[in-house]
């Protein structure tokens, strides 16, 4: 297990001293922000990397382990392929900042590339925890995150390894006997941690699902939609457009002339002092009725 622990350090330490000859460095309108003060929430994110959903529940895990631990947590976000313009600029943050107050851990973590991330301590803690702890429980740490694949879910399992670590380094600070490092860290973690860290990363797969399934079938529903909307505009343009003809119809004459007669039936009567029924043509009653 320590000659697995040990080609990890090797490995990632050769894969961030050639990443840093590469990375971009953090653009200067968000230097302030990192360098200016001691931060007010545990978790700095002045680029807006995660999104605020994720930036909650992110800040609600590590307010969470600073209620539970003698040792806060604070992690500073950056970029993937960002770095900070000089490297002592990390240790000046740590040094200013955090030489007073409660003992932390102080993460410089790359969102999307956990094995560049960093890590320190506060002046209160070097003096306790030995260089080689220091490294195994950021490569522990590391190590555990660089098995997932979206970025968020790499974040989560990355805090959460750590957490377990610095419960390790609690005992070293309080004096308690050191632990081996293949022994089950679980049993230090309290219940309502455990829980809380289970909850917070069920809750982040089922959102990384959900946008999966969403960016799946995204592009084909945009591309239905988009026909659909191509149609409705064409059968609108062309309905408008349309013009109905109607034939002339030809229509004999009626007898011969232009137009019918435009009255009915006329009855007339000889007299008016006679009844009408003494006037009518007298004929037999067969005739009548048939």
């Amino acid at each position: 297990m320590k000659s697995r622990v040990a080609c990890f350090v090797i490995l990632w330490l050769a894969t961030a001293a050639s990443w840093a000859q590469t990375a971009n460095p953090i653009p200067d309108q968000f230097l302030p922000a990192y360098l200016k003060a001691r931060p007010n929430a545990f978790l700095v994110d002045p680029q807006g990397l995660l999104n605020a959903a994720d930036f909650q529940d992110r800040l609600k895990f590590l307010n969470y382990h600073a209620s539970d631990s003698t040792i806060d947590l604070f992690v500073y976000l950056i970029g993937g392929d960002q770095d900070f313009p000089e490297e002592r600029r990390k240790r000046e943050i740590v040094e200013r900042f955090f030489a007073a107050g409660r003992p932390a851990v102080i993460v410089f973590y790359t969102l999307g590339a956990p094995q560049y991330s960093t890590m320190d301590l506060s002046p209160a803690l070097t003096s306790h925890i030995p260089a080689i702890d220091q490294r195994h429980a950021l490569a522990s740490s590391i190590q555990q995150a660089s098995q997932k694949l979206a970025s968020v879910e790499q974040f989560d399992t990355f805090c959460v390894q750590l957490s377990i670590r610095i419960y390790w380094m609690e005992r070293l600070v309080s004096g308690e006997p050191p632990v081996h490092i293949n022994e089950r860290p679980a049993a230090r973690i309290s219940p309502e941690k455990a829980k809380a860290a289970e909850k917070s990363a069920e809750k982040s797969a089922k959102l990384l699902a959900i946008r999966d399934q969403a960016l799946k079938f995204a592009l084909p529903a945009g591309v239905v939609l988009g026909l659909l909307a191509m149609v409705c505009v064409y059968l609108r343009v062309t309905g408008a457009r349309t013009q109905y003809h109607f034939p002339v119809l030809e229509v004999e004459p009626r007898l011969g002339g232009n137009h019918a007669a435009g009255v009915g039936a006329v009855i007339s009567f000889a007299s008016a002092a006679v009844p009408p029924a003494s006037q009518r043509d007298q004929m037999p009653e067969y005739l009548r009725r048939a």
